[in-house]
């Protein structure tokens, strides 16, 4: 039996007025794994402080550039000889039902919440250059996570407590999913060690 709310949708629907796609699947041992897609961002909040009301935790946070359309394969048309070819209109990429462009910058930002053994993952989209809000004044494992997305993509998260770099040297911009980086450079065994070395030093212990 379900450990989420009967109600949940309806509870999350209301905190999220703009439209929220809700779906849910159960295992054969009573597991269920619930989804929240919503459809502006701007709503995260409202739907988060519901599920801190409900006693949730969140768990994980992952982020993704979302890949474009792939490019359909266009037919040869054969054209009588002098006949011009009509010009053919400029394609328009998809969208989410929220409205936000699948056309290869926007990014999908997963937020997924335990609910007494349960799952409920709460996807916001967020498009190219764009901003969300902070959750760690309400679950305060969305402090590193949220950190690491401001600097591996184009993200902002201006209400973030402690925006500071967390891994990435701060010579280095922003957003660097989004460039062909050399590993070497963007991770190396010294740099991992003066970032445990400080995390160390700020808590008052030895390194």
């Amino acid at each position: 039996m379900t450990r989420l709310p009967q109600d949940l949708d309806a509870r999350l629907g209301a905190a999220a007025p703009s439209g929220i796609e809700y779906s849910s699947t159960a295992t054969q041992h009573g597991v269920v794994s619930a989804w929240c897609g919503l459809a502006k961002s701007e709503e995260l909040v409202p739907v988060a402080k519901v599920l801190l009301e409900l006693g949730a935790r969140l768990s994980m946070l992952s982020a993704r550039q979302l890949p474009a359309p792939e490019q359909e394969e266009e037919e040869e048309e054969e054209a009588a000889e002098g006949e011009a070819q009509a010009a053919k209109p400029e394609k328009v990429p998809p969208k989410t039902f929220g409205g936000t462009p699948l056309d290869g910058t926007s990014y999908e930002i997963d937020y997924h919440f335990d609910i007494g053994g349960d799952t409920l993952t709460v996807i916001a989209y967020v498009p190219a250059g764009g901003s969300i809000a902070s959750l760690t004044q309400y679950f305060r494992p969305a402090d590193w996570p949220e950190r690491e997305i401001m600097e591996m993509y184009s993200i902002a998260i201006p209400d973030h407590p402690d925006p500071r770099r967390l891994f990435i040297d701060p010579a280095i911009d922003t957003a660097v999913l989004e460039r062909l980086i050399p590993y070497s450079v963007l991770v190396n065994a010294s740099s991992t060690k003066a970032l445990w070395d400080k995390v160390l030093s700020m808590k008052g212990g030895a390194s």
